[in-house]
C-alpha cells in the first residue's frame, strides 16, 4: 500500500483522456483549474501512456495531425505523472472484463487515488467493488467535473477524523 498523498490522485483512461486534451470535452471544462488549484494530480504507468501515444499515432481521430497528437501527448506529459506500475496481479483488484483496462484499474487500487476517471462501462460496473476496496471512487467525466467543483459527491471523501458531536 502507498502512503496517502497530500494531493488526492486521479487515474484518467485513454478515452477520457482524450475527451480532455484532444476533444476539450465540456464535461472536462473544469479539471485543469482544478488540477492548477491543487485539488487532484494524475498519474499514470508507463503502459498507460504507450496506450495514449498508440492511439494518437494511428491518426484516425478527426483532425488528426503528427502535430497535434505530438501536442496533446506533451500536455499529458506536463499534467500527468508517470509513477510505476504495480506487478500485474498483485494487488488483489477486482478483474475487468477488458482486458486493456486492468492497468488502470491495477494501478488505481495499488495507489488507493481518490478517483478513477472513466466512461467504459467495464470499468464503470466495478464501482462498488473498488470503492469498498481501496476506497477509490469511480467516475465519468462529468461526474468528476461536479465532484471537483460542488462537492455533490462527498461520499468519495476519506472520513473525518476525529469527529465530535455537538448534540
Amino acid at each position: 500500500m502507498t502512503d496517502a498523498p497530500t494531493v488526492p490522485e486521479a487515474v484518467i483512461d485513454t478515452q477520457s483522456v482524450l475527451d480532455w486534451l484532444y476533444f476539450h470535452d465540456p464535461a472536462c471544462a473544469g479539471w485543469e483549474a482544478a488540477r492548477q488549484a491543487g485539488q487532484w494530480r494524475g498519474v499514470a504507468s508507463a503502459a498507460m501512456r504507450a496506450e495514449l501515444a498508440h492511439v494518437l499515432g494511428r491518426m484516425f481521430l478527426p483532425d488528426s495531425s503528427a502535430e497535434r497528437n505530438a501536442q496533446v501527448l506533451a500536455d499529458f506529459d506536463a499534467r500527468i505523472i508517470v509513477v510505476d506500475a504495480p506487478e500485474a496481479g498483485s494487488v488483489g483488484a477486482p478483474r475487468c472484463r477488458d482486458r486493456d483496462d486492468q492497468k488502470f484499474i491495477e494501478l488505481a487500487v495499488a495507489r488507493r487515488v481518490r478517483w478513477l476517471v472513466s466512461r467504459d462501462k467495464m470499468v464503470l460496473k466495478l464501482r462498488s467493488r473498488l470503492r469498498a476496496l481501496a476506497g477509490v471512487g469511480v467516475l465519468g467525466a462529468q461526474g468528476w467535473n461536479i465532484e471537483l467543483h460542488v462537492g455533490k459527491c462527498s461520499y468519495l471523501a476519506p472520513p473525518p477524523q476525529n469527529l465530535k458531536s455537538t448534540f
